[in-house]
């Protein structure tokens, strides 16, 4: 075998976690080779994920702006939505980021090999090229980063009437009317999107309520803000059929007790994702699977020496972009021989791209009563914040749940404005955990949306000055 195909670390697949680990490999000084399916670089966050998604949730955030173009003082003529624009642009920004990883990988000469990789036996690789033969990689450690794919429902296929988070996507048009099943953060933010877009839009989520994840009192706030953009929400509603047609899609469901049924121009599955090992041919390693996810310790190893994964492939993980790599600071750090801290997934974020925005970090109330912590609980509503005012955005608010005794923060749960960059600070707190008391004594900027963490804080101890 010629030394060109020998490295001190293989990576296969270049999402988040993929590309993060094949960089800081690196960085410590190992040969390293990405193996990617794909034409591109990136994954699913990048071309058909997060990326593409947040940029479109971006161009109704933009419409919303010049419909309340009068609100602060500005005559705005007619204006309207240019999907083909809207839709060059997400492509545009998506192909700019996927080349950034392609410069990445030169600035730090990490070799990109175009193909599909299963697992042929220890440290070794085989490689199904797009064109010509197959061939052997061999490495000393190997990271599987093959991420995850959405699940459809029993007998459903996508494209035509029926969507995942791919074909949505690349759709030609907004479509008059759109049914979505499941109201996680997927079905949560295309519905959204699209009823800001002039979509009818229907959620249906098999659980009590929508954004099942977060804490109850964010989930009936959402619900409240997306009902009154004229999204028609049905929970505990369970899908009975799918019927598909040229130009509609039937779907019969039963909820609030009783047999309905719907018709849309699409239907989005937005039901959860499941990993994409298929084909890896882990099963002729020791790697432990657990319906078809792997199975990590805290480093982030397999059973299989010398075999890591990281990302929605790992069993019991989040299923999120950030999380996958951080899993890979942790894994390559593990395997170059460096200091490793396993990560703490309580103090992962969660984040929603909705309007109004949500996100969390930490316990829920619930979990945190299921676990019989006592806890103070301090909440901020945006209402009372100037810049929320300067803003004109005053729905939602921040929650925060410190421990009864010492104060530390057990949980940050909020619902507003810029609230996915706002989480940043409960989240370092958490991570050093900081308590109530702390975050109370910390001079915030003002005006901030911000300082509504302050107000949190002071919240715990009945000392609110904003409220």
């Amino acid at each position: 075998m010629a030394d060109k195909n020998k490295f001190d670390l293989v990576v296969v697949g270049s999402g988040p976690g993929g590309y993060w680990s094949a960089i800081r490999g690196a960085e410590y000084g190992l040969s390293v080779a990405v193996v990617e399916k794909d034409p591109r670089l990136g994954g699913t966050c990048l071309l058909v994920g997060c990326i593409p998604t947040k940029a479109l949730l971006h161009n109704a955030e933009v419409l919303d702006t010049f419909r309340r173009a009068q609100e602060f003082g500005i005559k705005a003529g007619e204006f309207s939505l240019d999907w083909p624009q809207a839709q060059a642009r997400k492509d545009k920004i998506v192909g700019k980021h996927s080349k950034g990883i392609e410069y990445l990988f030169r600035k730090n000469k990490v070799e990109w090999i175009k193909g599909r990789a299963r697992w042929s036996g220890p440290g070794r690789l085989e490689v199904t090229p797009p064109q010509g033969a197959a061939f052997t990689l061999e490495a000393k450690n190997i990271i599987f980063a093959t991420g995850s794919e959405a699940r459809l429902l029993p007998g459903l296929k996508a494209g035509g009437r029926v969507l995942t988070n791919i074909e949505i996507l690349a759709l030609a048009q907004v479509p008059k009317s759109l049914a979505i099943i499941g109201a996680g953060a997927v079905g949560v933010e295309f519905a959204s999107m699209y009823t800001r877009f002039g979509t009818q839009v229907t959620l249906l989520e098999m659980l009590p309520r929508i954004l099942p994840i977060e804490d109850e009192e964010i989930s009936r706030e959402i619900e409240k803000a997306l009902k009154k953009q004229k999204v028609a929400i049905h929970t505990g509603a369970r899908v009975d059929k799918v019927e598909p047609a040229p130009d509609k899609v039937k779907i019969d469901f039963t909820a609030e007790g009783k047999a309905q049924s719907l018709e849309a121009e699409y239907v989005l599955v937005a039901v959860g994702r499941r990993p994409v090992t298929e084909g890896l041919n882990l099963e002729a390693s020791k790697v432990q699977l657990d319906r078809g996810f792997i199975r990590t310790d805290a480093y982030m190893r397999t059973a299989e020496p010398g075999v890591y994964a990281i990302g929605d492939v790992v069993a019991g993980a989040p299923q999120l972009a950030h999380a996958a790599s951080m899993e890979g600071m942790v894994a390559v750090a593990h395997l170059a021989g460096r200091p490793a801290q396993p990560l703490d997934y309580r103090n992962c974020p969660n984040c929603t791209y909705c309007e109004p925005q949500v996100a969390s970090v930490g316990l829920t109330e619930k979990a945190a009563r299921d676990r019989g912590l006592r806890y103070k609980v301090g909440k901020f509503s945006f209402a009372g914040n100037s810049k929320a005012t300067i803003l004109g955005q005053h729905e939602g608010f921040i929650k925060l749940l410190a421990d009864e005794k010492d104060g530390t923060v057990l949980g940050v749960h909020m619902i507003g404005p810029l609230v996915t960059e706002l989480i940043s600070e409960a989240t370092l707190g958490m991570q050093l955990q900081v308590s109530a008391d702390e975050i109370m004594q910390t001079i915030h900027a003002h005006p901030t949306l911000y300082e509504a963490m302050l107000d949190a804080a002071n919240s715990v101890y009945g000392l609110t000055i904003n409220m």
